[in-house]
């Protein structure tokens, strides 16, 4: 009896000391996690501070070219959107130190929707602030939407090797319909009105579809070429090439009347805006953002469970 009751404190001591050391990890993680959750936050604190002390900074610098980037793909969830174009040429436009406006174009192209907003907010700046020039920059390449854009610039400036134009619009797919016959795979969609399978990959082309997707594509060439010779005027040549979709590089384009003359920048700012200050007004997500798209779209998978979204297409 006497074995049993050792053996049973024994027990209870064991437990209590397991209990106890259980309770310190638990105690030694939370705080653990709650110097980590203090320290993000007063990073995150810091952050947002020193982006303020910038915006704060620029403000102060004094009269200036304000220049704004247009860099890759023009879309609407890019950094050369329109909700970002558009804001940063607000600001720019705004301040009262701004002498000129300067974008620097490096974009393929991308959407004529989005370079259609971007297009008529220069446009409407322009007539709203008409003793602001504003110059388009061509560094590598403005082509398509790059040059939808570019147009409503009062000047445009290129390098010699620049590319430029490509003044058209395409639409890419893909044909299946060969490579299912010899796999032996069967097709079955089912949809309710008789073109909403509209150009489907995996089915032969329908040609009163090919027919509506080239009326498509016409209609928004023509709104293209409108914008350019709005933008241009009688500074393009007289060249059944202008609208082809061909590109040229910078000096042709000059001759062209695509462009106006040679010019970095720093030239634009220096020689022609007379305020060789140059301030980026280019919108860029702040920390904040950042953290909340991180943590919305964490949020939206956790939702989800992973799964995808419904969607009516």
């Amino acid at each position: 009896m006497a074995d049993n009751g050792g053996d049973w404190e024994r027990a209870t001591l064991e437990k209590l000391a397991f209990a106890a050391l259980k309770e310190q990890r638990r105690t030694r993680y939370w705080g653990i996690f709650f110097k980590l959750l203090t320290f993000a936050y007063l990073t995150v604190l810091v952050l947002m501070a020193m982006d303020f002390g910038a915006e704060k900074e620029r403000r102060a610098r004094g009269k200036h070219t304000a220049l704004i980037e247009v860099n890759g793909v023009i879309e609407s969830k890019g950094d050369a959107s329109a909700d970002n174009i558009t804001g940063a040429l607000q600001s720019a436009f705004k301040d009262k130190n701004t002498q000129g406006v300067v974008l620097r174009i490096n974009s393929p192209g991308g959407s004529p929707v989005q370079a259609g907003i971007i297009n008529d907010e220069m446009q409407r700046l322009r007539k709203l602030y008409p003793n602001i020039p504003m110059y388009a920059v061509v560094e590598d390449v403005c082509a398509s939407g790059g040059y939808y854009i570019a147009a409503a610039a009062d000047k445009i400036y290129v390098d010699k090797a620049s590319i430029v134009g490509s003044i058209g619009v395409r639409m890419d797919s893909f044909g299946f319909t060969g490579a299912m016959e010899k796999l032996g795979v069967e097709r079955r969609s089912f949809t309710a009105g008789e073109n909403k399978d509209f150009l489907d990959p995996f089915l032969p082309l329908d040609e009163r579809q090919v027919r509506h997707a080239q009326t498509l594509l016409d209609d928004i060439h023509r709104q293209f070429i409108d914008v350019v010779k709005k933008g241009r005027g009688g500074r393009l040549k007289d060249s059944p090439e202008l609208f082809s979709g061909l590109f040229w590089v910078g000096a042709k384009s000059v001759e062209l009347g695509l462009a106006d003359g040679m010019g970095s920048v720093d030239y634009v700012a220096r020689e022609v805006i007379k305020a060789e200050n140059i301030v980026d007004f280019t919108r860029k997500e702040n920390v904040a953002e950042r953290l909340a798209k991180r943590l919305g779209a964490g949020a939206a998978g956790a939702l989800l469970g992973g799964g995808a979204a419904p969607a009516l297409r």
